[in-house]
């Protein structure tokens, strides 16, 4: 069975399991529904959701369009439910996992594949940086970028994560030590992406955006050990930010993010590397790992004189 139907079957079968657990179990009756009326909830989840699921489970292409949309429908609706009453978010967090599964499943169901390219197009497509700009302006739109994206990926949704977190009753105590090693690691790793940054610019001729994207390899500072220091920056700066937010959902969030980069945004950026330094690229990579470090000296002769820029 292709993946697509076995997701949905897998779906069809948990969904029927956690359904009998809610009519037996008040503490998962509660954990999940809160205050609301289970019978009303399931009159229309069972057919809509686990029903729907097996049929997609058998091939029925418009039984998982019904079944991903009312996943999708329902995320949102406890979201908003949870967020009001302060009930029900563990049944927000599986809907929501429910809900990113679904999506993809559907995607495989119906083109057979997830179109992972998409997410390079447009203003992220993989672009050169204008070769003729100087250094400084490199090395501003560098900054500018590391405002706007840090701003965004370790200040806003991070607190909007550890506000709900605590809205929907799912905060966990963190102990003493967590805000101090927060601070220890999120300077070390923030000094990081900003090395990667500066030799990016000045030894690339671009910035860490896909859009603006460094016009020669380069190896120099961090990637003369690791390939992508970058995304190990923004990674463990995530994970530093839960541990100063004591959240451990915004911690699940830079995992989650480490895993969505690793399988989506890498092969692409890579490709594009490939594409664009042939041999040179394909000397680095094997020589340079993608997240382990590898500490020594390099030479210029063994992976070529340049560096991905992440």
């Amino acid at each position: 069975m292709p993946w697509g139907r076995t997701y949905f079957a897998a779906q069809a079968v948990a969904g029927a399991m956690w359904w009998v657990a809610v009519f037996l179990v008040p503490a998962v009756r509660e954990a999940t529904l809160g205050s609301l009326d289970p019978v009303v909830v399931a009159a229309f989840d069972i057919p809509l959701f686990v029903a729907a699921s097996a049929a997609a489970a058998f091939g029925l292409r418009w039984a998982a369009v019904v079944a991903t949309a009312w996943t999708v429908a329902v995320t949102v609706a406890l979201a908003v439910y949870a967020t009001v009453t302060t009930e029900a978010g563990w049944g927000v967090l599986a809907m929501s996992a429910a809900a990113f599964a679904s999506i993809v499943a559907l995607s495989l169901v119906l083109i057979g594949r997830v179109p992972t390219e998409r997410i390079a197009a447009g203003p992220f497509a993989f672009r050169p940086a204008d070769a003729r700009a100087a250094t400084s302006r490199h090395l501003t739109g560098a900054a500018l970028q590391i405002v706007v994206f840090w701003g965004l990926f370790l200040g806003v949704i991070p607190f909007a994560l550890a506000a709900l977190e605590h809205r929907w009753a799912l905060a966990i105590p963190f102990p003493a030590i967590a805000v101090p090693v927060g601070i220890v690691v999120f300077v070390l790793a923030s000094a990081l992406g900003l090395w990667s940054a500066a030799a990016m610019s000045t030894r690339g001729g671009g910035t860490p955006l896909p859009a603006a994207m460094p016009n020669r390899l380069v190896i120099a500072g961090p990637y003369r050990f690791v390939r992508n220091p970058m995304a190990i920056s923004g990674i463990v700066q995530g994970v530093a930010v839960g541990l100063l937010l004591s959240s451990w959902l915004v911690v699940v969030y830079a995992i989650a993010g480490s895993l969505l980069w690793n399988s989506v945004i890498r092969p692409l950026e890579e490709s594009d590397l490939e594409a664009r330094f042939g041999e040179e690229f394909r000397r680095y990579r094997s020589a340079i790992r993608c997240w382990w470090p590898r500490f020594g000296v390099v030479s210029s002769e063994a992976v070529g004189r340049s560096a991905p820029s992440s």
